[in-house]
């Protein structure tokens, strides 16, 4: 295992002092219900280290990068760039999946490609350089593997906005108005409300969102109609 640790590690381009460090990151808790004895814990203190870590440096990138924006755009914009998608999509690119330690049942369910077992793992990856390397080999990973072009790409577009915060911005903009929200159809027990609610421009329905709250079927609504009037 050690060698495919090596292989990762040179598609990295980071030389580990402590190799088992790196090896670690990649040990789901699953493996160990196969492997009792294996002489390695799973990977989950590395991911809280690393989530701790990456929200530093996300942190310190925004504050050099955009020191224009406030500190309430910075935790919408942190929140957009480390969900689990985000995550899981930069584990992809350095191909984590390949190296994982899996059971054999989470294997054959898919676990390789799997985004909270991958975004989990990336987030232990980044653990495991903070403590052999540095913070700053830490962030310099997360800048190249996770940030680049992407974050930038988040703000350029405001991305990190709500669905529902977009459109408004985007239909104020254009229009010289505000979007209306209408609940078209509410059904369930109370514990289990599902609507469903239309966004119209002026008197235009434009689309329509589902959801088990109100702000979940607007939300869907307008990221439906963001395609139609963005």
């Amino acid at each position: 295992m050690i060698n495919n640790c090596r292989e990762l590690e040179k598609q990295l381009e980071i030389n580990f002092n402590n190799i088992s460090l790196l090896e670690n990151a990649l040990i789901h808790r699953s493996y160990l219900n196969e492997h009792k004895k294996f002489h390695l814990p799973s990977n989950e203190k590395l991911e809280f280290l690393g989530d701790s870590v990456l929200s530093l440096t996300t942190t310190i990138y925004l504050y050099h990068h955009y020191p224009e924006l406030d500190e309430g755009i910075y935790t919408d914009i942190k929140a957009s760039i480390v969900r689990t998608e985000s995550l899981a999509d930069a584990a992809k690119v350095i191909n984590i999946g390949k190296y994982l330690y899996l059971s054999k049942g989470e294997e054959l369910h898919g676990g390789r490609d799997n985004k909270n077992i991958l975004a989990d793992c990336f987030e232990a990856v980044v653990g495991a350089i903070f403590i052999d390397r540095s913070f700053d080999s830490a962030y310099d990973f997360i800048v190249k593997y996770l940030f680049h072009k992407k974050l930038d790409y988040i703000v350029k577009n405001k991305l990190y906005l709500s669905p529902k915060s977009r459109l408004q911005e985007i239909v104020q903009s254009k229009y010289k108005v505000l979007p209306d929200y209408v609940i078209i159809d509410e059904k369930g027990p109370e514990h289990q409300k599902q609507f469903v609610i239309a966004v119209y421009l002026k008197d235009k329905k434009l689309s329509e969102g589902r959801g088990n709250s109100k702000k979940e079927a607007e939300e869907e609504a307008a990221k439906i109609a963001l395609k139609l009037v963005g």
